[in-house]
């Protein structure tokens, strides 16, 4: 019986990350698929909400450890501590530390939740989007993001987002693009990302985390 267990749902970007963090430290874990749709969301039913009172993926859980762990970056992290090979996510150094957790909070943090699914669901319940003007809402917010992401990367990317190491932001990054291209960004604007983009999906690790790939896709 695997220790590790990664609660999630196959299109949810948050859950995308931490797939790609686990892959790229070579770990065995047990996906356990949550749908944020069928029956009413399966994160608000009772089983669920034991691990993870807040309702959203995913949720990861460590056995031998005994922790349950929310919240992205906070898993990656904790993956990145505990399994330090065979590279780090996250640079050693202080101030290039800072950088990644700056751009990987730039996505997590003022991009992605936006487009969320339960303020994607709130704009059409509560204020009577349409699925255009809530798809619309989504690209606006992402093309915001980007346009702020793709001039800082001019000073630092390299073959990635810093140089020419996998790090957390490029963790992060990847699962955006692919929101980005679900709600239409026109991706031409952004050559450094989407050349970052391309080369993390060169990487085994990125390609076996897409979402088109999980048990649970559709």
């Amino acid at each position: 019986m695997m220790s590790l267990k990664l609660y999630g749902y196959w299109r949810s970007s948050a859950t995308y990350r931490v797939r790609i963090a686990l892959n790229l430290k070579g770990l065995e874990y047990e996906y356990v698929p949550v749908h944020l749709v069928k029956d009413g969301g399966e994160q608000h039913q009772t089983a669920y909400d034991s691990l993870n009172p807040s309702h959203l993926v995913p949720t990861f859980v460590d056995d031998d450890e005994d922790i349950i762990l929310n919240q992205s970056l906070s898993i990656i992290e904790f993956l990145d501590e505990r399994y330090p090979d065979p590279y780090s996510l996250i640079p050693a150094h202080a101030v290039e530390r800072a950088r990644v957790r700056s751009l990987a909070q730039d996505i997590a943090c003022d991009i992605q939740p936006l487009a969320n699914l339960r303020v994607l669901q709130s704009l059409s319940q509560q204020y009577d989007l349409s699925s255009e003007q809530t798809n619309d809402w989504c690209k606006h917010w992402i093309e915001k993001g980007f346009d702020g992401i793709e001039r800082r990367l001019q000073t630092q990317a390299g073959r990635f987002c810093f140089d020419f190491d996998v790090t957390m932001a490029d963790v992060c990054l990847v699962p955006q693009v692919y929101n980005a291209k679900r709600f239409g960004v026109d991706m031409t604007r952004y050559p450094l990302i989407s050349r970052i983009y391309e080369n993390c999906q060169a990487l085994e690790a990125f390609q076996q985390a897409e979402p088109a790939n999980q048990p649970d896709a559709q």
